[in-house]
C-alpha cells in the first residue's frame, strides 16, 4: 500500500519556523516532521511513498538528494513534474516519488494531481505536520471491515492552554497537563480509496471542507477512534513540546 504525504502547504501559523522552509522540513531531534512521519510508517510496513509538494519544495527534494545518496530519475514530460528516487544506496528501505502539485492548489487538489502515481488499490493519506503512534495494521484492517471510501483516524486534541480547578470561594488549581480536548477531530492518517478522487473538482477543492462534506452526506466515512499519542505541529509551543519529548527520550511516536 502506499503512502501519500501532503507536504505543500504554506505553514502560514507557524511562519517562526517555515518563511525559509516548508513546514514539513521543520526538525525535531535534527530531522525533518517529514522524516519521522515516514520512518513510522515504514515501522508499520509502509515504504512505498508519494510526497505532493508546493511551498519551497525544493527543499524537500534537496532533502532527498542528500539523505540517499543514490541515482535520480527526472521526467520533464510528466505532468505534474516527476521526482524518482533510485534508494538502492540508503538505509531506508523506501521509494519516494515527490510530486510538484503547485504553490496555492487546495488539499484535495493536491491529491486529484497524484491520480497517475496511485494503484487501483486503497492508499495511505496524511498531513506533513503530525506524528502519531497510531496502529495503522489496525487501522487498515478497520477499514477493510466497512466497505466505505474513507476511514479517518479519529483523536482528541491536545488542550492548548491549561486548565483551572476550583469553587467559589475555595483555592483553584491550576492544571498544567489537562486531559485531551473535547469532542474529536480528524488527525490525518486517512486510508483512501482510489474512488474519493471522484469527488475532486480541481485544484481549488479543500478535502476536509467540500469532499468529506459530500462523502459525509452519503455515509462515506467511518472513522478509527485513536486513544493513543497524535500531535500536530501550528504553533512554536507545540514544535517545542515535541521537541522537548525527543530530547528526552520520551517521544511516543517514535516505534522505531
Amino acid at each position: 500500500m502506499k503512502a501519500v504525504i501532503l507536504a505543500g502547504g504554506l505553514g502560514t501559523r507557524l511562519s517562526e519556523e517555515t518563511e525559509s522552509r516548508p513546514k514539513p522540513m521543520v526538525e525535531v531531534g535534527g530531522q525533518p516532521l517529514l522524516w519521522h512521519i515516514m520512518k513510522g510508517l515504514s515501522e508499520a510496513g509502509l515504504n512505498d511513498f508519494i510526497v505532493a509538494v508546493g511551498y519551497k519544495g525544493d527543499l524537500i527534494k534537496s532533502f532527498f538528494r542528500a539523505m540517499f545518496e543514490g541515482d535520480l530519475r527526472i521526467d520533464l514530460r510528466d505532468r505534474p513534474k516527476v521526482l524518482t528516487v533510485d534508494v538502492s544506496h540508503s538505509a531506508e528501505p523506501w521509494a519516494v516519488t515527490i510530486a510538484e502539485t503547485g504553490q496555492t492548489t487546495n488539499t484535495a487538489g493536491r491529491l486529484l494531481r497524484l491520480r497517475e502515481h496511485l494503484d487501483d488499490g486503497p492508499f495511505l493519506l496524511t498531513y506533513g505536520d503530525g506524528v502519531s503512534n497510531v496502529d495503522v495494521a489496525e487501522l487498515l484492517s478497520f477499514h477493510k471491515s466497512h466497505g466505505r471510501l474513507i476511514t479517518v483516524t479519529a483523536v482528541r486534541p491536545p488542550a492548548r492552554f491549561g486548565g483551572l480547578q476550583f469553587e467559589p470561594g475555595k483555592p483553584a488549581v491550576f492544571v498544567e497537563k489537562p486531559q485531551t480536548g473535547e469532542g474529536w477531530i480528524n488527525g490525518g492518517f486517512m486510508i483512501v480509496e482510489p474512488k474519493v478522487l471522484d469527488y475532486i473538482d480541481g485544484d481549488d477543492t479543500s478535502l476536509e471542507f467540500d469532499v468529506f462534506e459530500r462523502l459525509s452526506k452519503e455515509s462515506q466515512i467511518m472513522a478509527y477512534p485513536h486513544e493513543g499519542f497524535w500531535q500536530c505541529v501550528d504553533t512554536i509551543r507545540e514544535l517545542r513540546f515535541l521537541r522537548d519529548l525527543w530530547d528526552r527520550d520520551e517521544a511516543p511516536w517514535k516505534t522505531w
